[in-house]
Order: structure tokens, then C-alpha cells, then sequence
């Protein structure tokens, strides 16, 4: 925990070297585990494409290169991969002597090619070369990163020194007492109204805690709305492009103007003509841009070009470089376009690290609003925080923490959020708390509640009795009239295995279990799309995915699920051994997620002799006991 004792050098030269320590741990996973597989091996891994070549050639916002890949092989599709829209990766060129490669961005992807988006030309070595693209670390985020750590070490007599200085324990924040605002949702309840109210009194920070299901995303919108009624600017961040989609498109149905930085590949296809980059291909001084670039093109196909008679040397280099200086020329033209796209907007979406530097540093709001804020590392929220004059965290430090691979920087506190932390500082009154919740049964939420929120949680009349029975066209049947279905596997030898060449855990006869609920879930009338399956392990998801292909199913992680709700969710928690080693399961935030996405019904199949060494685990066996859920294996 942070006191007024630390002094910011310290502060900051702490998050740098755990910034540090959480990128070399990165590297040096994809470094091995790539290095240890034949690049057969790490495509079927998922982490890799190999014996791509490019398809097609064209020309994006920002000077953007944008490749499409394919096999070389037409007649083949591409593989199942981890790679989708938005994944950061490296293309090298298979065979050649440069193994750095080029860093692009997925920008687009269908069964047979991928299209990546690149700064700048791949220069190959070979005549015909052929591609391998794999997974990579975000170095641009991480850079961001630490120059915003920088900045708002050496701050001086500015808002971003005031706004450091009570982050860090340093002065008290300040609030002022406001009339009672007049909402313009007629629909939220007392606590998020009360929210609202709280922070719009804050003039340096206000945190808005919402537990599961609280309406926290419909408070923020309200508060932004609240803002730009007074005449003030928004800067609307998240940490992920999922969060901030949700907050644009609740904007945009409350009849507000917003714009959503962040490359196209990463947003809602529906909401994509509200993107910066839509914004900017329709204004007049784009066509000079485009033109440019085209030029640049024409050049570097020029270029490539066989020669009957070889060319004076220097002669491909140079036209290269004249390519090079019309697509620079290119890129000054559009980043001027957006520096006044974005200067006249009350409020731009984003997500926390997909902010520019080099687009924002003459641009100030006078809020920045931060929703997720509980799953980012600390340096990733001071990125926005140096534009803004207030601060408002939202989220719920008891769900998902931020994802910290590092163990030397997770024991030296990387992955407690500024929003943890701030909470942390005894008698400072700086959070308020919505305790309504309009997702699900009082059964589902019950647990959740006891353990997490001092019991304080209310489900709304809309769903605190709703079950899947209530919904139409649901056939008769036992597994629709209760909310909650625990299957026992103890003493059934449904044990977890080892992924090959992996290190997550999975279990077939469990996954078996699932397999039949869902078809059961179907029987009885619920569509395939209403249900989900959450699973700690990837391996998990991967061997379910696979057995259930043939369905429209979401099967993920716990944290690709992480603000997302279906009817019904069916949670496989895998561990299964003698010792009683639970492994993921320990991180029981994590679990408070999971056991909280499902609307009416909510199915966990476990082993209790190994689940119940955890104190978290005892406790919600002896719950699911005491309301009728607990079934074992056997009676299935």
C-alpha cells in the first residue's frame, strides 16, 4: 500500500521496474514458447501462421500498410489460431536472415486470409517470399506507458502535479457541495443517482464501486451526460475495446455525440462510422492524404518490378525513400485532421493505453472517466490521467484484478490497480457503492453478496425470482425450476490432465458433463445462444470449443467474460487431484465472476474433495447445500 510517505520519485521508479519485470516476463514466454515447437507445432499451438504469402497490397489511415495474407497453397484455410482482430503480432520472413521482423496489428480475418497493418514496408530478401506471423507483446501500450509514468513524475505546478499529489496520499481531495442535479435518466435508483451526485462534487477524484450487475456502465453515461450539460469535456477510457463499445453505444442511444479512437479492426463493426477514422476518410482534406499515399504505392510497385536490364545501382532505394517521404507527408496530413476532430468533441472513447501522445498533448478534458478501472495495472491509468483535470474510477475491485504474468512483479504489488490502492488509504471517504443489481436471481447473486459486498446487495424486482421456466416456449423440466445445479465428480476418477506441450489443465470427463447439460439446456427449449460455458483453463475451453463447434455457443475464459451475461451459464472448474491443488482456482476474484454471469440459471460441476482445501470453496459448497442446489455425479 502507498502512503503519503512515498515520495513520487519512488513511486514512479517502483512502477517502472515492475513495468519492466512484467515485459521481459512477457518476451520471455512467447520466446519459449515458441522456441521450443517446430513451426508446425506453434500454429497448431495457436500462437502462430506459417507458409503465408501476401495476397493483396493496400494503403490505410495513418500511413498505414495493410497486407492480406493467405497459404500458399490457395485451396487451404487458415488454422485455428489465437490470433483475431486487433492482436498485435510479428511477420518475419521465413528463410531469412532478419528474425526481428515487423510489428503490425490484425486488422482483418476470414477463413482464408488475414490482413495486418503495418507502419512500415517488410523489406524481404528473397524473390519470392513466403511469411510467419505470431503473437506478440504490445511494446506501443508499454511505451505509453512509461512516458506517462515519466510525465507525471517530473510534474511541476500543474494539474497533473496537483492530481499526482492526492493520488499518492499526499493532500486530502477536494469536493464541493452541488445542488441536487436533476437526472436526465428518469430510470436510475437511489444509489446511482447518489453516485452521480458524489461525483460531480469531486474536483480531483470520486470512484463508483459496482459490483455485478449494478448498472455501473448506465451511472457513467448519466455522469457524462451530467458533464457536458455543464459545458465540459469527456474523456471516456476503458480497458477494453469491449468496455469502451459499450460505453459509445450507450452514448450514442442517448442521443449524444461521441467519437471512438482506436483502430477500426478493434470496434464494433456497428459502430464504426462514430471511429476517428471514419470521421476522418469523409473530410475534404483526406483526399490530398490518399493521393500521397497512392503515389507512395505507385512507387513502391516500381520498385519491386523485374528489369530486363538491370537498373543503375541505387535506383530501387531511391524510389523507396521518394515513397517514404510522400507516405511521412501522408501521415503529417492526417494527424493534423485528427488534432481537430478531436478538439471539437465532447467526448472521445477510448481505451487507456490506445491513447497518442502525439494526437493529445494539445488537447485537455476537463473529466476523464475510467471504467474498468479495477483490471489495469497502475501505469496503463496514468496514461489518460495526464490529459484530464478530474478522475473518476469505476469498477469493482473484486472481480478481475489486472493480469500480471510476472511473479516477482505480482509479489511486489503490479497488480493492485490505482483503484485498489486508492481504496487502500485509510479514512479517505472517496468511493460510493450501487447496490442494486438487475442481472439475476437473488439465489445466483446471494453468495456473491455475503461474500463479497457485506451482504448488501439487492436484486431488482425485474429478476430476483426469475428462473428459465418463466421464459416462452420452454418445455417442462427438473433442471429449469431451480437456479443453481452443483454436480459433484468426487469419487467418480474424473481426473484433470496435463495439456500436451502446454501448461493448462483439462478435464475430458468433466467437459463430458458439460457437454451433456447443454444438450439437456436445448431439450428443454433454451437456444444455444442464450447459454454459455466459463472455464479457468484455456486447454479447457479449447477441448469444449472443439466438441461443440457445431452449436452457436460462447465457450471462454473467465476473463474473456469478464461484463457479459447469459439466461443460462454452465462453469467447469477442472481441478481434480489427490493433493488438492487447486491452482487458477485460488484467485477466487476471478471466481466471483464466473459464478456471477448467468441470469436464471447457473450450473458449476466440480470436485469437492479437491475444490473444499480452499476456505472459498467450503464456504460455497456449504451454501449451495443449504438452498437444495448440491447433486452428486452419481445421480446423473
Amino acid at each position: 500500500m502507498i502512503t503519503n510517505n512515498t515520495r513520487p520519485e519512488e513511486h514512479f521508479a517502483r512502477l517502472t521496474r515492475l513495468l519492466e519485470l512484467e515485459a521481459d516476463a512477457e518476451k520471455l514466454e512467447t520466446i519459449r514458447s515458441l522456441e521450443k515447437l517446430s513451426p508446425a507445432e506453434a500454429e497448431t499451438s495457436g500462437n502462430s501462421l506459417i507458409n503465408l504469402v501476401i495476397r493483396e497490397e493496400d494503403s490505410g489511415l495513418g500511413g498505414k500498410i495493410l497486407l492480406t495474407f493467405g497459404k500458399r497453397n490457395e485451396n487451404l484455410s487458415l488454422p485455428w489460431s489465437r490470433i483475431g482482430l486487433g492482436s498485435p503480432v510479428i511477420l518475419t520472413e521465413e528463410g531469412g536472415e532478419d528474425s526481428t521482423g515487423w510489428r503490425g496489428i490484425v486488422s482483418r480475418l476470414n477463413k482464408s486470409q488475414i490482413q495486418v497493418a503495418f507502419t512500415q514496408w517488410p523489406e524481404t530478401e528473397l524473390e519470392r517470399p513466403a511469411f510467419r506471423l505470431d503473437r506478440s507483446t504490445d511494446e506501443i501500450s508499454r511505451q505509453r506507458q512509461r512516458s506517462a509514468l515519466e510525465s507525471a513524475r517530473v510534474a511541476k505546478g500543474t494539474r497533473l502535479a496537483v492530481l499526482r499529489d492526492v493520488l499518492l496520499g499526499h493532500q486530502p481531495p477536494v469536493f464541493e457541495k452541488i445542488e441536487n442535479h436533476t437526472p436526465l435518466n428518469p430510470k436510475l435508483n437511489g444509489f446511482q443517482n447518489q453516485a452521480v451526485r458524489f461525483a460531480l462534487s469531486a474536483e480531483d477524484i470520486a470512484i463508483i464501486h459496482g459490483p455485478p450487475g449494478t448498472g455501473k456502465t448506465t451511472t457513467l453515461v448519466e455522469l457524462m451526460r451530467q458533464i457536458i450539460r455543464n459545458g465540459e469535456s469527456v474523456l471516456a477510457v476503458a480497458a477494453s475495446n469491449l468496455a469502451v463499445d459499450n460505453m459509445l453505444e450507450r452514448l450514442i442511444d442517448a442521443g449524444e455525440n461521441a467519437i471512438r479512437l482506436g483502430h477500426p479492426a478493434r470496434v464494433s463493426p456497428a459502430l464504426r462510422e462514430h471511429t476517428l477514422d471514419e470521421l476522418a476518410e469523409i473530410h475534404p482534406d483526406m483526399r490530398l492524404a490518399r493521393k500521397l499515399t497512392r503515389d507512395a504505392h505507385a512507387l513502391r510497385k516500381q520498385a519491386s518490378k523485374y528489369f530486363r536490364i538491370k537498373p543503375d545501382p541505387g535506383v530501387r532505394q531511391s524510389l523507396r525513400e521518394e515513397a517514404k517521404q510522400l507516405l511521412n507527408e501522408a501521415r503529417l496530413i492526417e494527424e493534423q485532421l485528427f488534432e481537430r476532430i478531436i478538439s471539437n468533441a465532447n467526448i472521445v472513447c477510448a481505451t487507456a493505453t490506445g491513447l497518442d501522445h502525439e494526437i493529445f498533448k494539445k488537447r485537455s478534458f476537463d473529466w476523464c472517466i475510467m471504467d474498468e478501472a479495477s483490471q489495469s495495472v497502475e501505469p496503463s491509468a496514468w496514461i489518460p490521467i495526464q490529459y484530464a483535470k478530474r478522475l473518476v474510477l469505476a469498477g469493482d475491485h473484486c472481480q478481475l484484478p489486472p493480469t500480471v504474468i510476472s511473479p516477482e512483479a505480482a509479489r511486489s504489488g503490479f497488480d493492485i490497480s490505482l483503484m485498489e490502492r486508492l481504496l487502500q488509504i485509510p479514512g479517505v471517504d472517496i468511493s460510493r457503492r450501487l447496490n442494486v443489481q438487475y442481472r439475476m436471481h437473488q439465489e445466483i447473486m446471494k453468495f456473491s453478496s455475503d461474500v463479497y459486498y457485506d451482504g448488501a446487495l439487492q436484486a431488482d424486482g425485474s429478476v430476483r425470482t426469475a428462473l428459465l421456466a418463466d421464459l416462452p416456449n420452454m418445455t417442462s423440466c427438473p433442471l429449469l425450476d431451480c437456479p443453481i445445479h452443483f454436480i459433484d465428480t468426487a469419487g467418480a476418477s474424473y481426473d484433470e490432465e496435463q495439456e500436451p506441450k502446454g501448461d493448462s489443465r483439462l478435464n475430458p470427463l468433466e467437459a463430458g458433463l458439460v457437454i451433456k447439460k447443454v444438450h439437456e439446456l436445448i431439450d428443454c427449449g433454451l437456444s444455444p445462444a442464450h447459454i454459455a460455458v466459463i472455464t479457468p483453463y484455456s486447454a479447457q475451453v479449447k477441448y469444449l470449443r472443439e466438441k461443440l463447434k457445431n452449436l452457436d455457443l460462447e465457450i471462454d475464459s473467465v476473463d474473456g467474460f469478464q461484463g457479459r451475461e447469459k439466461e443460462a451459464v454452465i462453469v467447469s472448474l477442472v481441478r481434480s487431484n489427490r493433493e488438492g491443488e487447486v491452482g487458477f482456482l485460488a484467485d477466487t476474484r476471478r471466481m466471483n465472476v464466473a459464478l456471477t454471469r448467468a441470469r436464471r440459471k447457473l450450473i458449476v460441476i466440480g470436485d469437492s474433495a479437491t475444490i473444499t482445501s480452499h476456505g472459498f470453496y467450503r464456504r460455497m459448497l456449504e451454501y449451495f447445500e443449504s438452498i437444495g442446489a448440491y447433486h452428486s455425479v452419481w445421480e446423473e
